[in-house]
């Protein structure tokens, strides 16, 4: 984990990257954050970037919820007003931390949270996979992602291309434990807390069904939540060409908040 610091900093925010990546791929949406005042708090994930020798593998889902406590906990040492902000599967970690724990948040960002898949595996593999959860868990297989599936941005598919740190297998425990978590989300809705909510999704997703995400979304019973399509843009819209208007979007939506807690 990591504490980024800025002089006179206004508010902390947490941020959690999602499957098969690590924090080192957020070093321009860090650099934004604290150019604009904000503390970050960064780290990779159980079982990605330099977390562990045995990427791609978690015994349970609720290691992401624990370590998300743990940034917010770290978070709390500043005594500022904490955001916390959640990409793909990280927003779907955040989902389920802040249904299950009691996170002194003052408002999330969700990016393309990962509620439903876009194409899951065969259906074949996907009972098989119930089989081996229970036999052959650390059983790892081949993500099948290529980087121009998540983003237009040609200099960011070159980077991931030669990324040493990005997983290209997962465990059939890990798979199994995100279709859990993705039905917890949905079947614990009530649970979330009412904080604000600003939810991002990429319109042209290839990754995450964004039909899915927008029925949770309209479940939602939260007093004051955004919901923002972002038109032709691919899954990683904070590393699309178009990032730069993707970021004042969510800034703006940061500064609401900041605005009402002084005011």
């Amino acid at each position: 984990m990591w504490m980024l610091e800025v002089e006179n900093p206004r508010a902390a925010i947490v941020i959690v990257h999602g499957a098969f990546e690590h924090q080192g791929r957020y070093k321009w949406l860090t650099e934004m954050w604290k150019a604009h005042g904000m503390n970050v708090v960064i780290g990779d994930l159980p079982g990605q970037g330099i977390s562990t020798r045995r990427r791609g593998h978690i015994e349970s889902f609720d290691v992401y919820i624990d370590t998300i406590t743990q940034w917010v906990q770290e978070a709390e040492n500043y005594h500022l007003p904490i955001f916390l902000l959640g990409h793909s599967m990280g927003g779907l970690a955040v989902i389920r931390a802040l249904q299950e724990k009691n996170l002194p948040v003052q408002a999330v960002i969700l990016s393309s949270p990962c509620l439903g898949l876009v194409e899951g595996p065969p259906k074949g593999l996907e009972w098989a996979s119930r089989a081996l959860n229970l036999f052959m868990p650390t059983l790892r297989v081949p993500t099948n992602l290529e980087p121009n599936v998540a983003t237009r941005n040609k200099e960011i598919m070159e980077l991931d291309e030669n990324d040493s740190l990005y997983v290209t297998k997962v465990s059939v425990r890990w798979y199994r434990e995100l279709v859990k978590a993705m039905q917890l989300a949905m079947r614990n809705i009530e649970k979330l807390p009412d904080i604000p909510m600003l939810l991002m999704q990429a319109g042209a997703d290839k990754i995450v069904d964004k039909v899915v995400v927008k029925e949770w979304f309209d479940k939602l019973k939260i007093k004051e939540k955004l919901y923002k399509e972002w038109t032709n843009l691919y899954h990683e819209i904070f590393n699309e060409p178009e990032r730069e208007e993707v970021f004042k979007y969510a800034k703006g939506f940061i500064e609401l908040q900041l605005q009402k807690s002084l005011g």
